[in-house]
């Protein structure tokens, strides 16, 4: 039952418009609600985002309400609590406020102010003639499933994943390497099943667009009216001597995975670990391992993430990780694994091209992902692009199959964003396949709404927290860095002529959720005002969105 708090240290509804402000709540040990003015109206709502809990008060509010959370991108509603943009699931649990007396109070449950969230009402009985099939059980599929039971969608889902779990975040396997289940997966059996969410365990083995089914491995066939293909990606290997036969060779992607990982590492560690990927996986898994093992990465290039980041960024993140003990072998190519003395199945060593050979109990592949579409390869229905990907719309609608869409790692589409002109690119980005889900939901739930837009963001552990925001599917060839990169806080904007394409930051929130919403409105400073050494943070945001 909710009851009447009172707030600390306020006394009157007096913010302006466009601030903020987190305020205890009397009578609730640890309680807090953000207060939002969004033009005359003053919002009481929870105060963290329901991600990984930031406080909100250090987000980007926009003029009609949008309030991002400053670390992963994640956006709401301040009118209603929805959930906007992802990663967050859960949207945020909003109160009554009102002055009486001289003083400002709320209405609330205690269990929902301290939980600093509410879930979503996704309560439904199937029915009807609509039948949806989800290929996958990732971050795109989750972002469609649960959005399309928000949305008031009451036909039936069925989702198909061919790993054994429910959907989990994926991001904490090479981040934090957890490999426990319960400690990953986002929802429980029974939020499924209250959802009248059908998981499917099995894999796909063909899609027949003709008739409209699914068939999986097992030799079920699904029937579907919407098909929504979200199959992911799948880790790449090394086609070279000793990788495909010796033991203790890992790839990253699902929690057997992790499991494998970590056996062979073991409860003590102390381990010769060689990483070879020196991207963002490989990164972030040589971090993991830093502690309490002899880590090593090798790279092709110059600095770590030279081609994403550039040599001077990807020079502060490869500091970072060495000050924890990891070294780096950079421009260097892999000959060949070869097998331990002690146990000639497994591995013992990985040999470089220059004749360097490095010990190795363990040896795990960071160097990137291909679309998951094997399913797909043979049929003439589709056309795959040289990657394995499949092409689409703005709505994510696969080219010449209407009612089939497709998310994420598969997805090849046209992107809006600054310094693109609906240019087509395939993004691997957490935040995207999951924004995607959601994009696709509203389309089938509600067909009458154009596509959002959103433009993508995604976050990487690499010795301090990075965040990133936009893209460059053609490219960027200048960069301007404030802050201070020597201590690992800066803001690196990247550059295709004047235009910022994208930025990257570290401690210095919330630059990148300023500068994410600046490229939606097309309010972004160019490049060459930021090396005047203008802020991003003293740039209004105007209400028009321009993408």
């Amino acid at each position: 039952m909710a009851q009447e708090y009172k707030l600390k240290g306020i006394s009157a509804l007096d913010l302006k418009s466009g601030e903020k402000r987190e305020v205890e709540v009397e009578g609730i040990e640890g309680g807090k609600v953000l207060l939002a003015r969004v033009g005359s109206t003053t919002h009481a709502m929870s105060s963290n985002c329901t991600h990984y809990g930031a406080p909100l008060k250090l987000g980007v509010l926009t003029p009609e309400g949008r309030l991002t959370c400053a670390w992963h991108g994640a956006c709401f509603n301040v009118g209603t609590g929805d959930v906007e943009d992802a990663p967050a699931l859960d949207p945020l649990a909003k109160f009554e406020i009102y002055e009486k007396s001289g003083a400002v109070y709320i209405k609330g449950e205690e269990a929902t102010i301290k939980a600093s969230r509410r879930q979503p009402n996704v309560k439904c009985k199937a029915q009807g003639k609509e039948k949806v099939v989800v290929v996958g059980g990732g971050s795109g599929a989750m972002g469609t499933v649960q959005a399309l039971r928000e949305q008031g969608f009451n036909g039936e889902i069925s989702m198909i994943s061919k790993e054994p779990y429910l959907p989990i975040d994926r991001t904490k396997l090479s981040k934090a390497l957890i490999a426990d289940k319960s400690k990953v997966e986002w929802r429980s059996q029974e939020w499924f099943d209250t959802a009248s969410i059908a998981t499917i365990s099995d894999e796909v083995s063909s899609v027949d667009f003709k008739s409209k089914s699914v068939s999986t491995k097992s030799g079920k066939s699904y029937p579907y009216t919407k098909l929504i293909l979200a199959s992911g990606g799948t880790p790449k290997a090394l086609p070279l001597p000793g990788f495909k036969d010796l033991s203790n060779i890992f790839l990253l992607r699902t929690i057997p995975d992790v499991q494998a990982i970590n056996g062979a590492v073991g409860e003590k560690g102390g381990k010769k670990v060689v990483v070879i990927g020196s991207s963002f996986i490989g990164m972030e898994v040589a971090n993991a391992l830093s502690s309490n093992n002899d880590v090593t990465v090798v790279g092709m290039e110059s600095t770590p993430l030279e081609r994403v980041m550039g040599k001077e960024v990807g020079k502060v993140f490869q500091r970072l990780i060495s000050d924890k003990g990891v070294k780096f072998h950079m421009e260097a190519s892999v000959d060949s694994a070869k097998p331990s003395k002690d146990d000639s199945s497994k591995v013992g060593s990985v040999s470089l091209k220059d004749g360097t050979n490095l010990e190795a109990d363990l040896v795990i592949l960071g160097i990137g992902v291909s679309p998951a579409t094997e399913y797909l390869k043979d049929n003439s229905a589709v056309q795959l692009e040289i990657d394995g990907s499949i092409k689409t719309n703005e709505s994510f609608e696969v080219q010449n199959q209407p009612g089939v869409y497709a998310i994420g790692d598969i997805a090849t589409y046209p992107y809006h964003g600054p310094g693109s002109n609906g240019d087509f690119t395939r993004i691997e980005h957490w935040n995207v396949a999951q924004n995607a889900g959601r994009s696709v939901a509203a389309s089938i739930a509600k067909p009458s709404l154009a596509p959002k837009p959103f433009i993508p963001v995604f976050w990487s552990a690499q010795g301090s927290q990075l965040r990133y925001c936009g893209n460059t599917p053609n490219g960027w060839d200048d960069l301007v860095l404030q802050g201070k990169p020597d201590e690992a806080k800066f803001a690196a904007f990247y550059g295709k002529g004047d235009t910022v394409v994208a930025v990257a930051s570290m401690q210095m929130d919330p630059v990148m959720t300023q500068s994410a919403e600046l490229m939606r409105r097309g309010n972004m400073l160019p490049l060459s005002e930021l090396r005047k050494g203008k802020s991003v943070m003293d740039v209004g945001l105007p209400s028009e969105i321009k993408i």
